[in-house]
């Protein structure tokens, strides 16, 4: 894929990983990003590679490649236009400048996004990374093609469907999560629809209990290319906002102030911002300790 501007992939692709031990996403020491998804048309594993700075080299197999090939451009939202997008807050502008690869991300795989980000609702990332791991090895299949071992197709929407209340607190995942899980299941094909306003679809996800403004905003940055979508609510966001521009900690209504200026871009900044190295967010006291509840 020939790209008319530059295209970072590691750092473009990032916040698709959940985790360094993702059964669905594996770097390889080569450079190479392999994935394994579900298109319409059937599972997909695909091998993405660097090859310029505008160039992206993709191999892909299963039942789902060829969909997933003529796709790709869409998954780096090569149609957007940035012309306007020109920050005056002087460390959003100096990320823009020096990393002008970094893309939205458009999977157009709603649901699959929709259940690791459930996951990572009001716990502990590390513990979030963990059930995804567990659920999927148990749940997912063998990602189709040559890939590394471990590479694994998530599981679709009729098996997430039908895993037992206790097999998700064997996982640690609380009733309210996994209750959210299920319900969205049931409506999966209501969010994979090609064509669908992204409105809609985050209007549709907003009916499903236990799916509020922090879960849209995270599924819509990764599946729907929304460039502002800011993630209300997040434990750690506001404060680091705050830190990073105004050196001290913010709550989420003086982040949204001060990122108003930002918009349509908000969550742009705040990628442009981590990935140029500005975002920071003073430590106070040890990391929050993980709790396992599975055990009870």
């Amino acid at each position: 894929m020939r790209a008319p501007v530059p295209v970072d992939l590691a750092t473009t692709l990032w916040p698709l990983q959940r985790g360094t031990g993702d059964p669905c996403h594996i770097g390889t020491p080569d450079g190479a990003i392999w994935r394994a998804s579900r298109v319409r048309t059937g599972p997909v594993s695909y091998r993405l590679t660097q090859r310029a700075r505008d160039e992206i080299g993709c191999r892909a197999w299963g039942p789902g490649a060829e969909e997933f090939v003529e796709t790709l451009p869409e998954l780096f939202c090569l149609d957007e236009d940035l012309s306007g997008f020109a920050p005056t807050e002087p460390k959003v502008a100096d990320a823009h400048r020096r990393f002008p690869g970094l893309r939205m991300l458009r999977t157009g795989r709603v649901f699959e996004t929709l259940v690791p980000t459930i996951l990572e609702q009001k716990v502990h990332g590390i513990a979030a990374r963990r059930s995804w791991r567990l659920l999927v090895r148990r749940y997912g299949e063998p990602a189709p093609g040559p890939v590394p071992p471990g590479l694994t197709v998530p599981p679709a929407a009729a098996a997430w469907r039908m895993v037992p209340s206790w097999v998700f607190h064997q996982a640690g995942v609380g009733p309210e999560r996994s209750r959210a899980i299920v319900a969205a299941a049931r409506v999966a094909d209501r969010f994979d629809q090609p064509g669908c306003p992204p409105s809609e679809i985050q209007r549709r996800l907003s009916a499903v209990p236990g799916i509020g403004p922090w879960t849209v905003a995270e599924v819509s940055q990764r599946a729907l290319g929304d460039a502002d979508a800011v993630s209300v609510g997040d434990f750690h966001l506001a404060a680091m906002i705050g830190w990073t521009l105004a050196g001290r900690p913010f709550d989420d209504g003086e982040m949204l102030q001060h990122l108003a200026p930002l918009r349509p871009h908000r969550y742009r900044a705040i990628r442009l911002l981590v990935v140029g190295g500005h975002a920071v967010k003073p430590k106070f006291g040890p990391r929050t300790a993980v709790t396992d509840h599975s055990w009870h």
